[in-house]
C-alpha cells in the first residue's frame, strides 16, 4: 500500500507519500515560520490563507519525489482534528476534493495519533527497530503536552495516563523565549542557549516535579521567568535558558520513566515537536537505561509537524477496512478520552 498524507493542523503544509512497512517515500513541508515570527506566534487567519496558497505545489511536490501518480496510491490521509479549525478546513476539503476526482478511498487521522504512531516512519535503513505494542508514550508539543499507554496502532488502542494542567510545554518554551527576547519560535533557540548556560545560576523549582501524578503545569515556571527578567540583576539569559530547560526536561523525562514502571511496560516513545529537544532526547535515554527500560525518540523530522506521520496513521485506518465519508468535517477536539482536569484543586 502506497498512501498520501495531508497535513495543515497549525502553521505547516505537509503532504507525504508512506508504504506500508512505513518508509517514508517522500515528505515536503512548507514553514510558514517567517510569516509568523513577527507576530511572536501563530496568526490563524493568516495561517489558513497561506495553507490555500501552498496546498497545490506541496502536494503536486510531494508525489513527484516519491516517484509516484494517483493511479499508484491506495488512498489519501488527512489530518481533520485536532488543530487550528480553519487550518484543518483546507487540507480536509482539499482531500475531499482529490479522493472525488481520483476515485480514492478517504480516512480522517487525529493529529494526536499520528504523532504517538511516528515511531514507525522509516526514513533511513540503518534506523532503530520500532517498538512492539504496549509502549509509554510522552506526547509533547506547543499545544499539547501528555502521557499515553499505546496498546494498538488505532485511537481506541491509545489511553491518556496524564497531562497538563494549564500550558502545554512547547508554549512555555515559546513564551519564555519571548519574555527573554529570542524571538519565534522559542523551543529551538532555548535548546540552542541552554548548552551555554549554567543550569544551577538560576534556581527554579520543578513544576509539579514532586507530585505523585502523571500531570503537568508549566504556568508556575513561566510566571517566574517573567519575574526574573524585571529584576534590576537579571541574570544571564543563557542561565536562565539552561535552568528553565533543565527543569522542564527533568520533569518531562521523570514522569514517563514513572509511568512505564507503574504500568509495567519495558518501552518508552517520544513524540511530538518537544521530542526534538537535545536535553529532552539524552535525558530520557539515560534516564531509561537506569531502570532497564528502552526508549526510542522519532528522528527529528519525525518529531515535528509533518504528513507522513498522518500518512501511516492513515494507512492503519485503510488496511483495518476504515473509510470515511464526504462529511468529514474539522474540529478542534482530539478523539482520545481525556482524563486530567485543567486548573487549580484536588483531585
Amino acid at each position: 500500500m502506497r498512501v498520501l498524507g495531508i497535513e495543515s493542523s497549525c502553521d505547516e503544509t505537509g503532504a507525504a507519500v508512506v508504504d506500508e512497512n512505513g518508509v517514508v517515500l517522500s515528505d515536503v513541508v512548507q514553514s510558514q515560520v517567517d510569516l509568523h515570527a513577527q507576530y511572536g506566534g501563530v496568526i490563524p487567519e493568516l495561517a489558513s490563507r497561506d495553507h490555500l496558497k501552498n496546498f497545490g505545489p506541496v502536494v503536486r511536490d510531494a508525489l513527484a519525489r516519491a516517484n509516484v501518480t494517483y493511479p499508484d496510491l491506495d488512498g489519501i490521509a488527512v489530518t481533520h482534528r485536532p488543530g487550528l479549525v480553519g487550518a484543518l478546513l483546507v487540507g480536509v476539503q482539499a482531500a475531499k476534493g482529490l479522493a472525488w476526482a481520483r476515485g480514492l478511498p478517504l480516512v480522517g487521522v487525529d493529529h494526536l495519533v499520528g504523532h504517538l504512531l511516528a515511531v514507525f516512519l522509516r526514513r533511513n535503513p540503518d534506523a532503530e527497530p520500532p517498538p512492539s505494542f504496549p509502549f509509554v508514550a510522552l506526547l509533547a508539543s506547543g499545544g499539547h503536552t501528555a502521557i499515553y499507554r499505546v496498546d494498538g496502532p488505532r485511537a481506541a488502542d491509545m489511553r491518556e495516563l496524564g497531562a497538563t494542567r494549564d500550558d502545554a510545554a512547547g508554549e512555555a518554551y515559546d513564551k519564555v523565549a519571548k519574555l527573554l527576547g529570542l524571538g519565534y519560535p522559542g523551543g529551538p533557540i532555548v535548546d540552542r542557549l541552554a548548552t551555554e548556560g549554567d543550569a544551577s545560576a538560576v534556581k527554579l523549582a520543578l513544576p509539579m516535579g514532586h507530585d505523585k501524578t502523571f500531570d503537568f503545569s508549566f504556568s508556575g515556571i513561566k510566571t517566574k521567568i517573567a519575574q526574573l527578567v524585571r529584576e534590576e540583576n537579571r541574570p544571564k539569559t543563557e542561565d536562565v535558558c539552561a535552568s528553565f530547560q533543565h527543569a522542564v526536561t527533568t520533569v518531562l523525562s521523570k514522569k514517563l520513566i514513572d509511568a512505564a514502571r507503574k504500568e509495567g511496560v519495558k518501552t518508552v516513545v517520544l513524540g511530538g515537536g518537544v521530542a526534538a529537544n537535545r536535553e529532552l532526547r539524552a535525558r530520557t535515554k539515560a534516564l531509561a537505561e537506569e531502570h532497564g527500560l528502552r526508549a526510542i525518540v522519532p528522528d527529528f523530522a519525525s518529531c515535528t509537524d509533518n504528513a507522513a506521520m498522518i500518512a501511516y496513521a492513515g494507512l492503519v485506518r485503510l488496511r483495518a477496512g476504515e473509510r470515511d465519508g464526504w462529511d468529514l468535517v474539522a474540529s478542534s477536539a482530539t478523539s482520545l478520552p481525556r482524563t486530567t482536569r485543567k486548573g487549580r484543586g484536588p483531585r
